[in-house]
């Protein structure tokens, strides 16, 4: 138990860490020219926000593009509830390889990162595309 409270306080450390690396940071990171692991790790949240964003976009389409289907999006959902789960178990596993040096917070957001736009691509070629040539409901995401 010892080490899951342990675990929990570092990563609670770390995101006010965050917030206060947005906040002192954010008119100041160039981040094509990051240069310090602060500015690293800040722009890495600025990309991890991004892609969250644009799945919740993905997401939130897919659910009213499937509307007619009120067991669909019920399975959406459940789908999605289950990816956030995976995806941060996933995620910590990496932190945690990586909890020796300061490079961790970079590898946990990036991890978070790319699986959240994969995720998002599952979204849109599940259930915003079709099998025709209808064009997709949202563009193909990056």
């Amino acid at each position: 138990m010892t080490g899951t409270k342990e675990y929990s306080m570092i990563k609670c450390f770390f995101i006010l860490l965050g917030l206060y690396s947005t906040i002192a940071l954010s008119n100041d990171v160039n981040c094509k020219n990051a240069e310090n692991t602060m500015q690293i790790n800040y722009c890495a949240g600025v990309e991890l926000e991004n892609a969250e964003n644009e799945m919740n976009t993905y997401f939130l389409k897919s659910k009213e593009h499937n509307n007619y289907d009120p067991v669909l999006i019920k399975s959406i959902e459940k789908a999605q509830q289950a990816w956030s789960v995976y995806a941060e178990a996933h995620c910590n596993s990496i932190y945690t390889m990586w909890r020796e040096g300061t490079i961790r917070g970079i590898m946990h957001l990036s991890c978070k990162t790319n699986l959240t736009k994969q995720r998002t691509h599952d979204i849109w070629s599940n259930f915003l595309t079709y099998m025709d040539s209808t064009p997709p409901v949202l563009p193909e995401p990056k």
